[in-house]
């Protein structure tokens, strides 16, 4: 039923739970997984003021290398359970659009939720929501527990 799961991970808790959910699901399955990471550009992202201009080309790289030990931390997971893996870095793109993008090629997409409402939902957005209303592929979202 599923041959390919991508697996976007941001190294947050939440995350690592749909880490080990969608592992566990391919495992059963038989499939192999993607592991997607999404790398915004802080100049593009708006997150770089006029006062941290010159430090966004290092908090690009930073972001960056955090980004490979996500992705790699996911993959030893991957091998410790015997499910084939690969990962993809995308950058400067927004990651709603990009998961929604590559979750086309794969059968199944499971990723984490932190189910924000209210203001907090109004004023960070939801990454889950936006790649799923984008997507036309199955979703399995994971919510995030309680204390996260």
């Amino acid at each position: 039923m599923y041959d390919k799961i991508l697996i976007p991970t941001d190294g947050s808790a939440t995350s690592e739970r749909a880490v080990d959910h969608g592992l566990a699901l391919a495992k059963k399955m038989s499939a192999e997984v993607t592991f997607l990471h999404v790398v915004e550009n802080p100049l593009s992202a708006g997150y770089a003021t006029p006062e941290t201009l010159p430090y966004s080309a290092q908090l690009y790289q930073d972001l960056k290398a955090s980004a490979t030990e996500i992705l790699d931390r996911a993959v030893e997971k991957a091998q410790g359970l015997g499910v084939s893996a690969q990962v993809r870095l995308v950058e400067n793109r927004e990651p709603a659009a990009a998961i929604a993008e590559a979750g086309e090629e794969h059968d199944l997409t499971v990723m984490g939720t932190h189910g924000r409402r209210g203001f907090n939902r109004w004023m960070f957005g939801s990454v889950a929501e936006g790649a799923l209303r984008q997507g036309s592929k199955p979703f399995l979202l994971i919510r995030s527990e309680a204390e996260d």
